[in-house]
Order: C-alpha cells, then sequence, then structure tokens
C-alpha cells in the first residue's frame, strides 16, 4: 500500500495534465500512487492519459465538477497520505519528500502545505501581500480569500473523516470551505519552500469564469457559523468577514441592476449581526 496518493482531477485539459502528470513521475519520493479522474472531458484527454499506461489509475466519470471529482479521487485512494493537484499546477520534483518528512517530524499534524511559484500567461509574477502564507493557527488568515493552494497539501487521511470532504454544492471556492473547516478545529503547517508551481491566467481557469464568486464564500461562512465548532472570538471574526463579503455582493448587483439578489444578501447579512 503506498503512504501517498497524488490525485489529479481534470476536465479537457488534455497538455495541462500530462505536464501535472509528468511533475508527479519525477517526484523524488518514490512510494505513492497516482490517481487522474476525469471529469467527463470531450477532447483527447483520456487518450493522452491511457498512453502512461500502468503509471497511474485513470477513471472516466460523467461531468460534475471538480469537488464531485475530488471526492471520487479520495474514494480510490489507498494512501495514507491524500496530495491533490490540479491539472494547471506543477509539483516541483522535491515537493512530496519534503512534505512527507515534516509529516513524519511531527505526527501531530494533520496538514502542511507549501509555498509556490506564481505564472501568469506564462509569466511569472509575485504574490500580493494578500496572498502571504501562514503556520499554526490560521484561521483568521483563511477568512478573507484561499490561502491554501489545494496542489500545495498534503493531509493525513483521516482528516476527511473529522471534517468531511469536499462540497459537491459549490462550483467554485470549495477549496475555500474545505480549508475553513480544516483551519476551525486544526493548526497548519507551513513549509516556506516553493516547491509547487501555479498556472493561472488561462481562459480554463474555474475561478475566472464568473462574477460573484463571493456569492460561494458566502455560503462556506454561513456553513461555520453553523457547525457550532467557533470559539466566540472566531465567530466574531466569521461574522465580521461575511458582512465584508454580501456587502461586495450587494454593491455588485445593485450595479447590475439586480435589487432582489443585492436584498438577499442584506437579508444574509441581517440574520449575524456584528
Amino acid at each position: 500500500m503506498p503512504r501517498v496518493s497524488a490525485i489529479i482531477t481534470t476536465y479537457n485539459r488534455k497538455d495541462f495534465v500530462q505536464e501535472a502528470v509528468d511533475s508527479v513521475l519525477v517526484q523524488t519520493y518514490g512510494d505513492w500512487e497516482l490517481i487522474v479522474v476525469d471529469d467527463g472531458s470531450i477532447d483527447d484527454t483520456g487518450e493522452a492519459l491511457q498512453g502512461y499506461g500502468e503509471q497511474l489509475l485513470y477513471t472516466y466519470e460523467a461531468n460534475q465538477g471538480v469537488s464531485k471529482a475530488r471526492n471520487r479521487g479520495l474514494e480510490l485512494a489507498q494512501g495514507e497520505f491524500i496530495a491533490y493537484l490540479d491539472s494547471d499546477d506543477l509539483w516541483l520534483s522535491q515537493k512530496l519528500q519534503v512534505q512527507v518528512a515534516c509529516m513524519d517530524e511531527h505526527p501531530e499534524a494533520q496538514i502542511c502545505y507549501t509555498d509556490e511559484i506564481w505564472i501568469r500567461r506564462g509569466v511569472r509574477v509575485n504574490p500580493k501581500k494578500k496572498h502571504a502564507k501562514y503556520s499554526g493557527e490560521i484561521y483568521p488568515h483563511c477568512l478573507p480569500l484561499c490561502i491554501i493552494s489545494p496542489s500545495s497539501a498534503l493531509m493525513r487521511r483521516g482528516l476527511f473523516e473529522q471534517v468531511g470532504d469536499f462540497d459537491t454544492q459549490l462550483p467554485v471556492c470549495e477549496d475555500y470551505d474545505l480549508w475553513l473547516r480544516v483551519a476551525s478545529r486544526f493548526p497548519v503547517f507551513f513549509i516556506p519552500q516553493k516547491l509547487i508551481v501555479k498556472r493561472g491566467g488561462h481562459h480554463e481557469q474555474l475561478s475566472q469564469q464568473r462574477w460573484g464568486n463571493d456569492r460561494y464564500r458566502v455560503k462556506a461562512l454561513v456553513k461555520m457559523l453553523e457547525l457550532g465548532v467557533l470559539s466566540p472570538p472566531m465567530r466574531e471574526l466569521t461574522i465580521h468577514e461575511l458582512h465584508v463579503k454580501c456587502r461586495v455582493l450587494i454593491s455588485g448587483y445593485r450595479k447590475r441592476g439586480k435589487e432582489a439578489e443585492a436584498e438577499r444578501y442584506q437579508e444574509v447579512a441581517e440574520q449575524y449581526p456584528l
């Protein structure tokens, strides 16, 4: 049984996903399995991946979104550790070796994540200050935006049994939702080494395909408030962030002449007074 289950989910990204697969195959740490979940691609992704033979387990599923595909990968995984890799990202060769060593050194750790290199439209860029990474009790830092890239995380399999898996009701921001559930319960170990490459700005990127992604972050925040796991200070911070995101949505909808939607988020904010 492998120690690490590497899981790639993909949809119509034949060229990207082959590069992602190759970045797993060159890992200096060798005790892993690779599972690729094809979320209903209609290009030549399947043919390209089947060319890898027994180097990976390929499964084709009906198109139901990234959360469903990630959860399917988790169902198939046999490893002690779970490591997701978005099909448009890359791992540097020592990524798994460094992270497994970290988890072995800290048996109490449930999750660790790494720093990252950003590529936007083929050009390397520097993350902004708001994207800074933190270690330990990072829940407050997770509220404004998603600071953990799924491709950078290594998690113990049992973590999902405690916090649940990816929410299939969220077409985007599903990682934001998961990290809130994780960080509200456990410290998160940050490894300040750039061990992944995040490639963004392309038209296939889910977060680029629609306005108003804060709609889904609001759902995640409401979920946190209803779970009953937050301390009073953390609950107060969560309500404050809920109001921030509701104000953004209210303003955006009113600019677009969608008063009913604006009123809906006004009502959400009023349910959780500051």
